[in-house]
């Protein structure tokens, strides 16, 4: 790695640089709202590799484990700080009833999973294992109810199973199964999905049932400040956001999610590793779309929230490429580069500038599906540049953001343009301030200037993440080709800061 790096410092001698300069203002003595470190929040569907063989492998595997769960996936998610972990879908949560993954495993009934694979799902990995796994991160759960084939008895019953520590046929159903105090499940998804895959529903339709399960969940007052999310809007489906803006009462709702993927095409996805730079631009063409989104669902949300009490939840983003070759379709498994990495470091970015609406998002997937952290095979585990760019990254979590303005050179390919850099602040309760910053340009080195008002900074350290290709991963052969190094191209004279990215790279620097 420091090899690739040094080659890579030594070639910005030689590389060319945008013809227009990188300017920012950052207002480092006025810190705003929260950054909130459920931002942060990862996703763990029971599709393909992702719950048998990723996080769990039975508790008689010779993979090292505690209860079934792999404990070097634990490891590597309590390093990564995993705020919350949503689960058990995406779309299996409309089809999952979750008395039949409790009890002897033994006796669980079993089900084809329709929508991933078609494979049989034997329910040995449920409530409590899911639950006891949150316990084991640190990390707090986010369970998705069954709305669209499901009852509402069932989730209210769900509930009362987690989270009651009194008297009742669920609590003592729960004591029966070895669990005696209550969980305390805080954050619920009120179906997943509803435009699609959990209803094919209308929004005025959705918005009706999602009152009715919403009441059902908790009592007058929502003694323990459950907070319910409802399934939100596919990308620009702004109707969606207004009619459930609209037509829930405030009191009834505390979230309301959205989900986008950086899709090149949906009937031509494109290869994970093999991509051209028409392929990635396309794909950062998608993921800066994001900001876009949130801004225009924020202003209707605002329309009918101006306290900005409800949150805007992006519970599934990220990449979707064609599956690795001679893999289940089904599975969704595929390889994670540098890409990768410009898409989370890019979309982070985006959550953190609109922190005062974004208070919760879900990177899809966890392990071995999608645009996931870790890859498992057998007994290896690999980490993947994602993964990096959360480590790097996750100084902000629960840091307050800090204002600031940039003007950035293009990245143009053809007739299109993109802001070569990406940029957010933060400050944190030690009081350093972390700048990040993502040049996507795939060619072309990029200096930025920073003017530093508000404050007084004496020195700056940073992390860089960067490799030769954008095409580069890392591999079960070479698991660490990829990963954060020292970066040595910030420098402070007086209340300026310059900052020299290599194409392609993630920098996160501290102001001290």
């Amino acid at each position: 790695m420091k090899k690739i790096l040094t080659g890579i410092i030594a070639l910005m001698g030689t590389l060319p640089y945008a013809d227009a300069q990188n300017t920012a203002t950052l207002q480092a003595g006025s810190p705003k709202q929260v950054i909130s470190k459920h931002i942060y929040g990862h996703f763990a569907e029971h599709l393909g590799r992702l719950i048998y063989g990723g996080l769990y492998v039975g508790d008689t595997s010779k993979i090292a484990n505690t209860a079934g769960v792999r404990n070097d996936v634990v490891a590597a998610l309590k390093k990564l700080q995993i705020p919350n972990l949503r689960w058990p879908g995406g779309c299996f949560a409309d089809t999952y009833h979750w008395k039949d993954g409790i009890g002897p495993r033994a006796q669980r009934p079993k089900i084809v999973n329709v929508w991933w694979g078609g494979v049989t799902e034997d329910n040995s990995f449920g409530t409590h294992d899911f639950l006891n796994l949150c316990e084991l991160l640190g990390t707090e759960p986010y369970v998705s109810g069954n709305v669209g084939s499901g009852q509402v008895q069932e989730l209210a019953d769900w509930v009362q199973y987690t989270n009651f520590p009194g008297e009742s046929p669920m609590s003592k159903l729960r004591r029966e199964n070895g669990r005696d105090k209550p969980w305390n499940v805080k954050y619920w998804g009120v179906g997943n999905e509803a435009w699609g895959c959990g209803g094919n529903m209308r929004p005025e339709y959705y918005a009706d049932i999602y009152r009715k399960y919403a009441t059902f969940m908790a009592d007058w007052t929502n003694t323990g400040n459950m907070f319910r999310i409802a399934s939100g809007a596919n990308s620009n489906d702004y109707n969606w956001t207004e009619v459930l803006m609209k037509n829930v009462p405030k009191s009834l709702i505390e979230g309301i999610a959205l989900h986008h993927y950086s899709v090149i095409d949906w009937n031509k996805k494109g290869p994970s590793t093999a991509f051209n730079e028409q392929q990635y631009f396309t794909t950062m063409q998608r993921a800066l779309a994001m900001d876009t989104l949130i801004a225009k669902h924020a202003a209707i949300m605002d329309k009918y929230d101006p306290e900005k009490k409800i949150a805007l939840v992006v519970d599934e983003w990220g990449g979707w490429y064609e599956v690795e070759p001679g893999s289940n379709p089904g599975f969704l498994y595929q390889q994670n580069t540098m890409r990768d990495a410009m898409l989370a470091g890019a979309t982070l970015n985006i959550f953190h500038n609109h922190s005062d609406r974004v208070r919760m998002a879900n990177i899809a997937q966890v392990v071995n599906v999608l645009q996931a952290v870790i890859l498992t095979q057998g007994d290896k585990m690999l980490l993947t540049p994602t993964y990096h760019v959360m480590e790097m990254y996750k100084v902000h979590q629960d840091a307050k953001w800090l204002p600031l303005t940039i003007k950035t050179a293009d990245y143009k390919v053809g007739n299109e343009t993109l802001p070569a850099l990406s940029v957010s602040a933060s400050k944190d309760s030690l009081g350093r301030t972390h700048i990040s910053l993502t040049n996507i340009h795939a060619t072309q080195a990029q200096d930025i200037s920073i003017d530093l008002q508000g404050a007084q900074f004496k020195n700056v350290s940073g992390r860089i993440l960067a490799s030769a290709k954008l095409q580069d991963y890392n591999s079960f052969e070479q698991p660490n080709k990829i990963q954060p190094a020292a970066f040595k191209g910030a420098t402070i004279k007086g209340n300026t800061l310059n900052v020299k990215m290599p194409p392609f790279s993630v920098v996160v620097l501290q102001l001290n």
